[in-house]
């Protein structure tokens, strides 16, 4: 959409176009049966088209290419590509040309011209080109204001501008979700799980050059997007990388906190910055985007004063007899505990032990671990629960339950009659 001020007489024509790559041209094929009026003359006309493929006329594809009939979507990403052009439509010499070109979006105001430099003179039916780029970061309404200064013959300074509106659309739909598992049992770090889902909100097909994921200095990155097969590494999505419109795809991520950020803090806390997608794709003839989201944050799961962990239980266990696990207790506060464990047995799950029993002082980010016998009376799957830990400090209790399940099963074997 073009808006310019009021007309005014110049010996100077601006023209701007914007530079897209060619489509393929589809034709609309009209036929009909043999039996109708006309025969075979529709189909002998689509056979004769050279626009038309040869053994597929009906089938609207086209083998020919078409210039852009308007000016087309640009979508966040791409690059934004105007060819610029000055002509002398008058029959003297112009002096002292400045073709300036800015890009005015809604947060700033970019100079895209390859010069700044005046053309000292430009003679009667010749021009003045330029071709500008940009890569497009932002959504909503831009406009391209050229502006033109020169001097007449006559000494006279003359001055015109004029403005190019276009809309930059979202190309993407990007969601993220994070999910918090334990690393391994003897680790007091977390390993963070990021699922991308990318949804193609274009009207047409895209491929998807590149799906990473950079993570931040606290973190490392593992892509868990591909599957060995056959000793090769292929991608989980197939050979074609193509993602159709209003397609989504689901990306997956697994980061591991770094040993030296692990180690100073213990546990990594409150808020932490993961990292940020890069986007890659390319569209129709091979016009590419790319696009990188803002820094992804997450919140780390709170623990609480006391976070308690297993180092070690069984997955089966036998009917009534005694089992063991270990127990970590980790102090997340900054201040010194002194705890006491307690044991409240449940209907299936029994503790074997003395409850009441002192730990001693616990200082802020350090860790002990306890070795635990208990006995259940059920069968099936059963959950752990009943631990307390009291501060003598503070008085104040923490509750564990649901701790994790074990399956109990029966240790009674048939004796044959």
């Amino acid at each position: 959409m073009e808006v310019n001020p009021p007309k005014q007489e110049h010996l100077l024509a601006l023209k701007v176009m914007r530079l897209t790559k060619p489509t393929l041209f589809t034709n609309i094929p009209v036929t009909c049966e043999e039996k109708d009026l006309p025969g075979d003359l529709f189909n002998q006309l689509m056979r004769d088209d050279p626009s038309t493929v040869n053994g597929a006329e009906i089938l609207m594809l086209g083998e020919m290419l078409t210039l852009p009939q308007n000016f087309g979507n640009i979508f966040l990403g791409e690059t934004f590509s105007s060819y610029i052009s000055v002509h002398n439509d008058s029959n003297q010499v112009v002096k002292d040309i400045l073709v300036k070109a800015d890009l005015q979006t809604s947060s700033q105001r970019l100079n895209l011209s390859a010069s700044n430099a005046a053309v000292a003179e430009l003679k009667p039916d010749c021009c003045i080109d330029d071709v500008i780029h940009h890569e497009v970061k932002e959504i909503g309404t831009h406009i391209l204001v050229c502006a033109v200064s020169y001097t007449t013959q006559g000494g006279e300074k003359m001055y015109f501008r004029k403005f190019f509106k276009f809309q930059v659309l979202k190309p993407l739909d990007v969601k993220t979700k994070f999910y918090n598992a334990e690393s391994d049992l003897s680790s007091v770090t977390d390993e963070v799980f990021l699922e991308a889902q990318i949804q193609n909100i274009t009207t047409s097909p895209m491929f998807m050059e590149k799906v990473s994921l950079e993570p931040s200095i606290m973190y490392n990155v593992t892509e868990l997007n591909s599957v060995t097969q056959a000793g090769e590494c292929v991608s989980t999505f197939g050979s074609r990388g193509y993602l159709q419109p209003m397609d989504t795809r689901q990306y997956l991520y697994c980061l591991k906190p770094k040993k030296e950020f692990a180690e100073k803090a213990g546990i990594i806390k409150g808020v932490t910055v993961i990292g940020k997608l890069d986007i890659v794709w390319k569209t129709n003839l091979g016009e590419r985007g790319r696009l990188q989201t803002s820094q992804l944050q997450r919140m780390a799961p709170g623990y609480g004063d006391v976070r308690l962990s297993l180092e070690a239980i069984p997955d089966t266990v036998n009917l009534e007899e005694p089992f063991r696990i270990t127990c970590k207790i980790t102090n997340c506060s900054e201040r010194t505990m002194d705890l006491v464990l307690e044991m409240c047995n449940t209907n299936s799950i029994h503790w074997c032990g003395i409850s009441g029993r002192q730990l001693g002082k616990l200082h802020p980010s350090s860790s002990l671990c306890l070795a635990l016998t208990l006995l259940s009376s059920v069968q099936g799957l059963q959950s752990i629960s009943g631990l307390r830990l009291t501060d003598t400090f503070l008085k104040r209790t923490y509750e564990y339950d649901d701790i994790a399940q074990v399956c109990v099963v029966s240790s009674a074997v048939e004796v044959e009659a």
